[in-house]
């Protein structure tokens, strides 16, 4: 069996028993039998339990039995699908490349979203991390006209708006972000590094919007007020996870976000146009307003 089959199987057998909550092996059998993956062979107990035994290592997944109800199986740790973690991301990204392997026939009418992959950069940045090892970057900004060096020690990765992000500690001791596909040349020194015992990750982006992180800027209630379909875009895909639905009618919804409003979010807001409209605070208020009647004199001009 190869590695993509099992992959494939893997990822069949979590999405099985996620949906249906609790199941037994012998139901899950019965929806195995029905694919083109079984070729008619049913899923035995042993390779089921090594299936769930290597889940468990790739994605952090718990698949255990309730005996009390039936012999059911079931995820224990079903939250890890719920959230912004490495686990959910491989599996999400998985599950659709297995769909649409499995769908050439319609490659003329699934049109995809160009996400770069980060490349080589993403894997340098990768085994420097695992390594604890310090990277030499040359790195060029947008407007500048050429690019310069430095060297840093790299905290972590983010994803977001279709680019990758490296977060770093540089040699005066600060943080700071840095875009993969801006990076001209990058090389791996045998400068080994340890990241801060109080460096968190997910705490450090926690009250940004995106990859925008400004302590000067403070944490503020925000309130949202959606129109029309955004109420609905809102709720499926929320701006932050500090969002809260506080009221419904039939034309408008209210959010309310606990974030530093920095300028990727400000920008956000001025991209959802008349749709959306900033209750509290009023600062925020004002300086959108701003934004969009600057918008307006430049159309003028």
């Amino acid at each position: 069996m190869t590695i993509y089959t099992k992959f494939k199987e893997y990822i069949w057998l979590v999405n099985t028993i996620y949906r249906a909550r609790a199941i037994t092996l012998a139901e899950i059998n019965e929806k195995w039998l029905q694919t083109e993956m079984s070729e008619g062979i049913p899923l035995s107990r042993t390779t089921f339990h090594r299936h769930r035994i290597a889940i468990e290592e790739m994605f952090g997944l718990l698949i255990e039995c309730n005996k009390k109800q039936g012999n059911k199986y079931y995820i224990s740790n079903k939250d890890v699908l719920e959230e912004d973690s490495v686990q959910n991301w491989m599996l999400s990204t998985m599950s659709v490349g297995n769909l649409l392997s499995e769908s050439q026939s319609l490659h003329n009418r699934i049109l995809l979203e160009n996400i770069p992959s980060g490349g080589e950069k993403l894997q340098q940045v990768i085994k420097a991390m695992k390594e604890n090892r310090c990277l030499m970057i040359t790195y060029q900004r947008y407007g500048s006209p050429s690019g310069y060096s430095f060297t840093m020690e790299p905290y972590c990765i983010k994803l977001f708006r279709q680019r990758w992000y490296m977060l770093g500690k540089l040699s005066n001791g600060w943080l700071a972000t840095y875009s993969l596909d801006r990076i001209e040349s990058m090389k791996m020194l045998e400068t080994k590094y340890k990241v801060a015992d109080d460096f968190d990750a997910v705490e450090y982006f926690r009250e940004a919007y995106g990859i925008v992180v400004d302590d000067n800027m403070p944490l503020q209630h925000i309130v949202l007020r959606a129109h029309g379909f955004e109420r609905y875009y809102l709720r499926d895909l929320p701006l932050h996870h500090s969002q809260r639905e506080i009221y419904v009618t039939e034309e408008y919804t209210d959010f309310e976000l606990t974030l530093r409003p920095t300028s990727d979010f400000k920008s956000k807001l001025l991209s959802r146009g008349q749709w959306i409209e900033v209750l509290e605070p009023q600062s925020l208020a004002d300086e959108i307003v701003e934004w969009h009647q600057n918008a307006i004199q430049r159309y003028k001009k």
